[in-house]
C-alpha cells in the first residue's frame, strides 16, 4: 500500500513533463525548421527542373515518367542555345535596360524617401499615404494609357524611331519617377536614423542636398542595396513591357528573346531551358553576393518607424 502511494506522485509528475516536451517539439525549433526545409524544396524544385532539363535531349524530355537526373548530360545545349538566337545582342539590350532602370530607381526613390522622412512640409504624410496606395493599382489599368502617351512623345532624334515606342525609353525613364514600394522601404529605413545627425550637419553649414548625400545616404547602404537588387532583377526579368513597346527584333532583351525557341510546330525545350538557366544565373550570383545586405535592408526597413 505504501509502495503504491509513493508511486503515484511519480506518475503524475511525468505526465506534464511529457506534454511539455511534445509542446516544445511542436512549437520550438523542430517544426519551424521542417516547414522552412519543405518551403525551400518547393521554391528550389522549379529551378532544379530547369537545370536538369537544360542537360537533357529533347527525346529524353519527352519520356514518361520523367527522370530526375539527366541520362546523356547534354552540355552542348548551352552553346547551341547561345547560337540559336543573337544571344550577345539580346544580352547587351538587357544590360542597357537594366543599368538605366536601376540607376533611375536608386536615385529617384532615395531622394523621394528622404523628402518623406527627413523634411517637414505641409501634407507630407497625406501625400506619402497616397503614394503608397498606388501599389494597389493594377498596372494593366494604366498600360493602354501609357502606351498612348509614349506613342505621342517625340523620339529626340533616335534613329529609326518616330516616338518613344520601339525604343528603350519607356523601359528606363519611368524608373526615374519612383516606385511606391521602394519609396516605402527607403523611408522606413531613414526614419530609424537619429534626427540629431541631420541637425548636426545643418549646424555645420551643410545644405539639404549635402546632408542627404554625405550623412543619410551612406547610412542607408543596406536599403539602397535592396532597392538596387530588386530594381535590377525586375528590369532584367521584365517580359511584358519590352514585348509591348519594342517592335524590332534586334532591340529585344533576353527575356523576350526566349520566344524564338518556340515555333508553330515545334518547341526546343532543351535549348529553351538552357537559355533560361543562363539568364537566371546572373540574378542568382548577385543575390548570393549581396544577400547579407539584402536581408538586413528588408528586416530593418520593415520594422523602423
Amino acid at each position: 500500500m505504501a509502495t503504491t502511494e509513493a508511486a503515484r506522485p511519480i506518475a503524475v509528475a511525468t505526465t506534464p513533463h511529457r506534454r511539455t516536451r511534445w509542446r516544445h517539439v511542436l512549437t520550438g525549433s523542430v517544426v519551424p525548421r521542417v516547414i522552412l526545409i519543405v518551403s525551400c524544396l518547393v521554391f528550389l524544385a522549379p529551378f532544379y527542373w530547369m537545370v536538369v532539363s537544360a542537360l537533357k535531349t529533347n527525346t529524353e524530355l519527352a519520356q514518361f515518367p520523367p527522370s530526375l537526373i539527366p541520362g546523356a548530360w547534354a552540355f552542348n545545349n548551352f552553346p547551341d542555345a547561345i547560337n540559336y538566337i543573337p544571344f550577345g545582342l539580346y544580352t547587351f539590350n538587357s544590360l542597357v535596360i537594366t543599368v538605366g532602370a536601376t540607376i533611375g530607381a536608386v536615385l529617384s526613390n532615395t531622394l523621394v524617401a528622404y523628402g518623406f522622412s527627413r523634411i517637414q512640409w505641409p501634407g507630407r504624410n497625406a501625400l506619402f499615404y497616397l503614394c503608397v496606395a498606388t501599389i494597389f493599382l493594377p498596372y494593366p489599368v494604366i498600360l493602354v494609357a501609357l502606351f498612348d502617351i509614349f506613342g505621342r512623345l517625340p523620339s529626340f532624334g533616335i534613329q529609326g524611331a518616330k516616338s518613344w515606342v520601339d525604343t528603350f525609353l519607356p523601359l528606363i525613364v519611368p524608373a526615374f519617377f519612383g516606385n511606391p514600394f521602394y519609396i516605402f522601404l527607403m523611408r522606413q529605413f531613414m526614419l530609424g536614423i537619429p534626427k540629431e545627425l541631420s541637425d548636426a550637419a545643418k549646424v555645420d553649414g551643410a545644405s539639404e542636398l549635402q546632408t542627404f548625400w554625405r550623412v543619410i545616404l551612406p547610412l542607408t547602404r543596406p536599403a539602397v542595396i535592396v532597392v538596387l537588387i530588386l530594381a535590377a532583377v525586375a528590369a532584367w526579368n521584365e517580359f511584358l513591357l519590352p514585348l509591348l513597346y519594342l517592335q524590332s527584333n534586334d532591340k529585344y532583351p533576353l527575356a523576350v528573346g526566349l520566344i524564338f525557341f518556340t515555333s508553330e510546330h515545334d518547341v526546343s525545350y532543351n535549348l529553351l531551358m538552357a537559355a533560361s538557366t543562363l539568364i537566371v544565373l546572373p540574378v542568382v550570383i548577385i543575390f548570393l553576393v549581396a544577400q547579407r545586405f539584402f536581408i538586413e535592408g528588408i528586416t530593418v526597413g520593415g520594422v523602423k518607424g
